[in-house]
């Protein structure tokens, strides 16, 4: 409150005079060294009686405000930054590139994702629903086997078979490219995030593009959403497919020296090699 500013810059005063100043023209050569010191001061300052007042700054302390006190939290703090989040279908949020499963029934929900250094804990509703230990692997997921779903539930719809269904209505080679891309996957419901995300080009791009990028990407063995909406974006379907395009004829030209031009030449006839 601004009505105690005073008195506790009144305080600092005080310690700079009993404390600092006594101490100023001394040399430590350590942190414990320089520790032990101040508090041999501060003791002397805390029993020492008011001029104004009766007791000292200790028996005020024990009086008023040490009854008050509550007991420590039993483990340290832990500083954490705060976000929210989406709950996906795979039931599972993104922090940093990473994806740390929560209960599935929590699917489509928000949440909020407390990151401390060696933790993550996920809360809904104010509630702790999840905790994972933090790790700093993109592109993976750590996945809790409670967050599973144990019966037919209604997130259970989207199974593989049935993404793969659906990629066939874009076209065959976008059913084996989502077919690939569940396979790559530990868990194939790692892999819907990426297949929902290819089968919603379609609707952007339309069909016959993604068909002709599932193409490249099945060549070149990039199973992933971000590789496949990168190629859309900078139309590669439109270019041709290097892999695909015939061998280039060989060269042949007077200026060309071909490799054998930087062979040693051979020694004369008579002579031994050295």
């Amino acid at each position: 409150m601004t009505h105690d500013k005073a008195k506790a810059e009144a305080g600092v005063l005080v310690v700079e005079r009993w404390i600092l100043a006594a101490l100023r023209k001394r040399k430590f050569f350590s942190l414990g060294e320089l520790n032990e010191a101040i508090a041999e001061l501060l003791a002397r300052l805390n029993d020492r009686p008011f001029r104004k007042a009766a007791g000292t700054r200790r028996s005020l302390f024990e009086a008023l405000d040490q009854p008050a006190l509550r007991p420590l939290p039993a483990g340290r703090y832990q500083y954490g930054d705060w976000t929210t989040a989406r709950v996906n279908i795979d039931y599972h949020v993104v922090f940093e590139g990473h994806f740390y499963s929560v209960p599935y029934r929590l699917v489509h929900e928000l949440v909020e994702v407390r990151a401390a250094a060696h933790t993550i804990e996920i809360f809904h509703k104010g509630v702790r629903v999840a905790s994972h230990v933090r790790s700093r692997a993109t592109n993976q997921a750590t996945t809790a086997a409670e967050h599973r779903p144990k019966a037919h539930q209604r997130h259970l719809q989207w199974t593989p078979s049935r993404l793969v269904e659906w990629g066939r209505t874009v076209g065959p080679l976008t059913a084996q490219l989502i077919e690939c891309i569940l396979a790559s996957k530990p868990h194939p419901e790692q892999g819907y995030r990426s297949c929902l995300g290819i089968i919603r080009l379609g609707d952007r791009y339309g069909a016959a593009r993604v068909e002709a990028v599932a193409r490249r990407a099945l060549d070149h063995r990039t199973y992933s959403y971000k590789s496949v909406e990168s190629m859309l974006r900078r139309r590669l379907d439109t270019l041709p497919d290097p892999a695909a395009g015939p061998p280039r004829p060989p060269l042949d030209h007077p200026n060309l020296r071909g490799s054998d031009y930087f062979d040693p030449p051979p020694p004369p006839e008579g002579n031994p090699p050295c």
